[in-house]
């Protein structure tokens, strides 16, 4: 008889403290990676049809193609743990690689003329710039479902049912490039030339 009583009153109780709200947005974090691997391996496929055309151009860039041949694999080859720290940093470091050895071919392509104008290649281009498009908007959407968690989870007294239940924040995603914009530019005016003196304006001609 009392049975149904504890089970209603353990409901309101943990609905009080904020489980119910913990796992909404515990599994809007995990829709939201999905999401981000989903546009990361489109990027990947995109990688051997874009080597394939650029070689049938331009076989002898094998130094460029193979680094993003390498690139693509060492994505391919990491089992990425987005609750693990040390585990999405390799992860973005990875993709940081492939997108820089991407961008590399794509500055090679520029000294073939025909491969430029060949359809197929700029079909990719337009694929892989809607896939880099995608990836911000995806990894800002991540970011913020993180965050969002994160904040949720640290106020009280939801940070005691989160401790009791075994929720701990989530790491996030870094600022590409963060050293750097840590690092301050670099100005130098040594190399600047003074500034040459006007000659004095010459009085107009008498007449």
């Amino acid at each position: 008889m009392f049975r149904p009583l504890i089970v209603l009153a353990l409901a309101v109780l943990l609905s009080g403290c904020g489980y119910n709200t913990i796992q909404q947005k515990d599994e809007g974090v995990k829709a939201a990676w999905s999401q981000v691997l989903n546009v990361y391996k489109r990027r990947a496929d995109l990688v051997p049809n874009l080597v394939a055309t650029v070689k049938g151009y331009a076989s002898h860039e094998q130094q460029v193609l193979t680094q993003v041949t390498e690139a693509r694999a060492k994505v391919g080859s990491i089992n990425v743990n987005a609750n693990d720290q040390a585990s999405l940093q390799q992860f973005e470091q990875a993709q940081g690689e492939l997108r820089g050895a991407i961008g590399r071919l794509l500055v090679v392509s520029e000294n073939y003329p025909q491969l430029k104008a060949d359809q197929s290649f700029l079909s990719l281009q337009t694929q892989l710039e809607g896939t880099e498009n995608r990836i911000t908007v995806e990894r800002q959407r991540y970011i913020a479902a993180v965050q969002d968690y994160n904040t949720f989870i640290r106020q009280f007294p939801t940070n005691i049912t989160a401790k009791l239940f075994g929720y701990a924040t989530k790491p996030n995603f870094t600022v590409e490039n963060e050293a750097q914009i840590q690092q301050a530019p670099t100005v130098d005016f040594g190399s600047a030339q003074p500034a040459q003196p006007q000659p004095p304006a010459q009085p107009a001609p008498q007449h």
